[in-house]
This record gives C-alpha cells, structure tokens and sequence, in this order.
C-alpha cells in the first residue's frame, strides 16, 4: 500500500507573517499551492503501487517524474514553513536565536549584511521559478549558498539545508508584483533563525523524515 502524505501543521497562523508575507499569499500558497502537490503526489504514488503489481514498467518510468516533482513541492514547502516564524517570536534575531550559525556566517562572508546580499545576488539570478538555499557541509559544518530549479529535492549531495526561500512567483507576487528584491528584502524579518540554529547542529532527523520516507519512491 502506498504511503499518503498529508499538509504539515503550521506552528503559526496565516496572517502571523505579515507585512512580509500576507494572509491572502499564505492561504494561496499553503491551502492551495502545498496541497496540490501533496494530492498530486498521493495519487501518483498509488498509480506507481498499481503499476508494480501489474508489472507496468512503463508507467512506473513515466511516474517517476511526476512524483519526483511533486515530492520536491512537498518537501522544499515543508521546509519553509519551518524556517519561518512570526517577528514577534524573536526568532529573526539572529545573534540571539542562532549563536554559532551567526559566527560561522560571518566568518565565511564577514558581516550579515553581506551574506544577505550574496543570498539576495543568488536568488534573483534564478531564471524562472526556483529556491535559494543556506546549506552546510555534512563533514566540514563549512556554510554555502546554492539554488535549485522548479522543484528539485534539496539539497546538494554531502550537504543539508538550513534556511530556504521559495522563488516561485506563487510566494510573492499577489503582494510584491515583480519586486522579488523587496521581497526577500522583507523576509528576513521572519526567518527562523532558531530552527536554522537547529539544523546547523545536527537536529536534522524531524526534518528530513518526508525525504527519507520519499526515498524509496524515487
């Protein structure tokens, strides 16, 4: 029987990361966006579990992007989600709710602000839809920026995510319009330092537990 994956819970209300993201793009984004890669992914899951029984090769090989693809929508979304957090949570507070991922990032680009720019320069040089990553090293804990296309599963082989943003259109502009710099200008305000905190010291298995159990789909 295939698995069936279902809408993570969010830890916030939709209008909760506003101004940066409003109540209109999050329900958008969330209720719809999310949730049909998630039914997408479910029913293809089942016509794969299908195709194997009746030894369909063929459709098995002609499954297997469409669930690569809607897989990468749950999990890259999933991802988010948990990488951001009201302001008023505290949590964009780098210095105080990520102590040890703050000196690592600036040892590697010297000043926050200037790993903001190099994140920002690497998102807007995405051509068509995308997401921008923080990742480390598994082996090294040495940090780097990288993007991926559409809705490729993160992240790089040897490294792991620790923030990512959405660079669909779908995350921003209801709001933004073709503004994509305000917007990731704006979306620092609720990051989730916290849980990057998290993730840079090796609390990955919750957050990788979708792409673990995707694996054998794939």
């Amino acid at each position: 029987m295939a698995s069936t994956y279902q809408l993570p819970q969010l830890p916030y209300g939709l209008d909760e990361l506003e101004p940066s993201i409003s109540r209109q793009i999050m329900d958008l984004h969330y209720n719809k966006h999310h949730q049909t890669y998630i039914t997408n992914l479910n029913n293809a899951l089942t016509a794969q579990g299908e195709a194997l029984s009746g030894s369909n090769l063929l459709k098995q090989l002609e499954l297997q992007a469409i669930i690569r693809f809607n897989a990468g929508g749950h999990v890259n979304h999933t991802l988010f989600w948990e990488n951001l957090s009201p302001h008023s949570s505290g949590n964009s507070d780098i210095t105080k709710a990520a102590p040890q991922l703050y000196q690592t990032i600036t040892q590697r680009w010297k000043t926050l602000d200037q790993f903001k720019t190099a994140f920002e320069s690497a998102a807007l040089a995405i051509q068509g839809s995308g997401w921008v990553w923080l990742v480390k090293d598994k082996d090294s804990n040495a940090v780097d920026i990288t993007t991926s296309k559409d809705q490729e599963l993160p992240p790089p082989p040897g490294k792991l995510v620790l923030i990512g943003v959405d660079m669909w259109e779908h995350a921003y502009y209801l709001q933004y319009f073709n503004n994509k710099k305000q917007y990731l200008s704006n979306i620092w305000d609720i990051i989730n330092w916290k849980t990057a905190e998290k993730r840079f010291l090796g609390d990955v298995q919750a957050i990788y537990g979708e792409l673990t159990g995707l694996s054998s789909h794939l």
